[in-house]
């Protein structure tokens, strides 16, 4: 697995994007992971995290991800309270 790494400029230093993914698997997986995507954006909403990246990816057609893309920063904060599954640094 590649892992590519990208850098925004924060306060005068380098801060990398991760990607936290929830894992959905099954026949009604794609269903689940759109739908846990709904909670992912209000959870920004009312956290107020500002204009964040969010989406569902098929791997198959029994495995679905749901994606919420923070950055380094961010990531403790909204792991802690949300539970991927994993993440992986992201452009």
């Amino acid at each position: 697995m590649k892992i590519t790494v990208s850098f925004n400029r924060f306060n005068g230093y380098d801060m990398r994007k991760i990607k936290l993914i929830w894992d959905f698997r099954g026949p009604d997986a794609q269903k689940i992971a759109e739908h846990h995507e709904i909670h992912l954006k209000d959870y920004m909403l009312r956290e107020k995290l500002g204009d964040l990246t969010t989406g569902v990816e098929a791997l198959n057609d029994h495995h679905v991800l749901a994606f919420l893309v923070v950055n380094e920063d961010q990531m403790i904060s909204v792991r802690d309270a949300l539970k991927p599954h994993r993440g992986v640094f992201t452009d």
